[in-house]
């Protein structure tokens, strides 16, 4: 018996990018990515596993090995305009937050469930981690090109700033393809 349902919800990929090795958090827009099971080859969040860092210090101390399940930064095209219309801006550049995917067409998208998966029509197949809470970092890229902007990104993209993800299937990714939503069939947790 399947664990994972189909949510009937499709995302189209408006948006694609890879942020390169080294230390900024620019994405580089593309028109296509490779995914392997390390994620984008050459990719600053490349690997199977990394070091953990102030998201999971109450975990493990900061620079402890562990498995890699922020290898892509996806978002929603819907959030993000939200996100720039909170902050006074026509739009945000997707680049400016290290994104690698953004969809169009799944509703609250920030808040579907860990566990879920999205899947392409090669077959690809992206696990969710959880949220990505916002943080100051793209913020300061904004502020970059857009002076006075960059301090409105955090309180604006709280609850917006979609997930993380790793690859669960290896596949290609082009910008108009689709993914299909599927779910963890279980109810809400409640303690």
């Amino acid at each position: 018996m399947p664990v994972l349902r189909d949510s009937g919800f499709k995302g189209e990929i408006t948006w694609l990018g890879m942020v390169p090795a080294g230390d900024s958090l620019q994405s580089e827009p593309a028109d296509q990515l490779r995914l392997g099971f390390s994620g984008i080859a050459g990719e600053r969040h490349e690997g199977e596993n990394r070091a953990s860092c102030v998201r999971v210090r109450n975990l493990y101390p900061e620079g402890t090995e562990i498995r890699n399940v922020r290898q892509l930064t996806i978002l929603s095209e819907e959030e993000l305009a939200l996100i720039a219309a909170d902050m006074g801006m026509e739009r945000i550049d997707p680049a400016y937050l290290g994104a690698t995917i953004i969809l169009r067409g799944i509703p609250d998208f920030t808040f579907v469930p860990p566990g879920s998966r999205l899947q392409g029509p090669d077959g690809v197949t992206l696990t969710i981690d959880m949220e990505n809470r916002p943080c100051v970092l793209p913020g300061r890229e904004i502020e970059n090109d857009h002076s006075g902007y960059g301090a409105r990104f955090k309180p604006a993209a709280k609850n917006r700033r979609g997930i993380t993800a790793w690859v669960e299937r290896p596949g290609s990714l082009s910008l108009g393809g689709e993914f299909s939503l599927f779910v963890p069939d279980q109810r809400a947790w409640a303690p």
